[in-house]
């Protein structure tokens, strides 16, 4: 394999009216080649209550979505609390602070972006858009949540597949899940 830089993922989430909309493409790509065009990079978790979606190597994001489940365990689904205890573990233990990649988390009430210097940021509009296409989905999404009257999920598939259309490292093969 070579050692190009693993690109991928885009994810978006936008809240509206109470309800949160989490989605992701499905397109795996090293270097120029594109390995991958089905990926599912949104899971839930917490028995359905929380949605997690993850940008960049997909061996650490799975490290770190199991790390947080189990914090979301611990502190009985409270998302910011384990959210804030996986992004202080990320920060100073040895071995996750290798891990290269970001998490979206959204529960009913909370969205949140974790990264690993120990960030973990709330957006103030209820829009997180990461990876190689995320802020062209997150500005696409802005735009559609000021000028349209359309349901989260509806925004954030239409985002996605904007997005789709502009950056070479994702593509309109879209999950979409909702709280």
């Amino acid at each position: 394999m070579p050692s190009a830089p693993i690109r991928s993922t885009t994810i978006l989430s936008v809240r509206r009216d109470g309800l949160v909309a989490l989605g992701g493409d499905g397109q795996v790509t090293i270097g120029d080649t594109t390995l991958k065009h089905d990926a599912v990079k949104i899971r839930r978790l917490a028995d359905g209550k929380v949605l997690c979606g993850f940008a960049g190597a997909a061996a650490d994001a799975f490290a770190l979505l199991e790390r947080f489940e189990a914090t979301l365990g611990q502190y009985k689904a409270n998302t910011r609390r384990a959210a804030i205890e996986l992004a202080k573990a990320w920060r100073t233990d040895r071995a996750l602070r290798r891990l290269e990649s970001l998490l979206c988390v959204v529960d009913t009430d909370t969205s949140l972006i974790i990264g690993g210097a120990g960030d973990v940021i709330e957006p103030s509009d209820g829009v997180i858009g990461i990876g190689s296409g995320g802020m062209y989905a997150a500005a696409a999404a802005k735009a559609l949540l000021a000028h349209t009257a359309m349901s989260p999920r509806e925004i954030v598939e239409a985002a996605l597949h904007i997005a789709a259309e502009i950056c070479v490292y994702t593509n309109d093969r879209i999950t979409v899940e909702t709280l």
